[in-house]
């Protein structure tokens, strides 16, 4: 298998161990804090306290469709919402260990093999598992909050500069 393969199969399992995790201890209901009014309002898509979280509420609605008539299960099903978010997190933030890793590491077009390989790839399980246990991060993980979806908005972005940095010399980076 090519390093690239096995980066990309550790990064999804990376994201199906958290998802796992963090959807067998979700909050099955609203939590005593602003997990309610976001509860409430993804559902009937109304407006929160500021700052507000217009996608956040938006995706919100689209996960409380899923619990289908069943309103017992909407505070599940909007929980899920950030349960996912967060475990997307953990999938781009190996990926983003492994980038930096790399650039540590390998010399400019040079493939990681041997212990570079396995430094690498530990590096961003370690990474990644640890954050996916933290306290407060697997916290804001089981309930209907905007961290978990602002956390993976931040890690997108910065896998996509490191991502783009790996071709920014090529002709069509630009």
């Amino acid at each position: 298998m090519t390093y690239r393969r096995i980066n990309n199969i550790l990064g999804w399992l990376c994201f199906i161990t958290a998802l796992l995790v963090y959807t067998l201890t979700l909050e099955p209901s609203a939590s005593f804090w602003d997990s309610g009014e976001f509860i409430a309002s993804a559902y009937k898509l109304q407006i929160v306290h500021q700052p507000g979280a217009p996608l956040y509420l938006m995706l919100g609605k689209i996960f409380s469709l899923l619990a289908g008539s069943d309103t017992g299960r909407i505070a599940f099903w909007i929980n899920t919402c950030s349960a996912t978010a967060s475990a997307a997190t953990i999938m781009f933030l190996f990926w983003t260990i492994t980038a930096l890793a790399g650039k540590v590491l390998l010399k400019a077009g040079e493939m990681p093999a041997g212990w570079k390989f396995i430094t690498i790839m530990g590096s961003g399980l370690a990474g990644a598992l640890a954050f996916t246990f933290s306290d407060s991060f697997w916290f804001s993980a089981v309930e209907t909050e905007v961290y978990a979806l602002s956390s993976l908005c931040t890690a997108i972005v910065f896998w996509a500069i490191l991502k783009w940095d790996q071709e920014a010399d090529e002709t069509y980076a630009d």
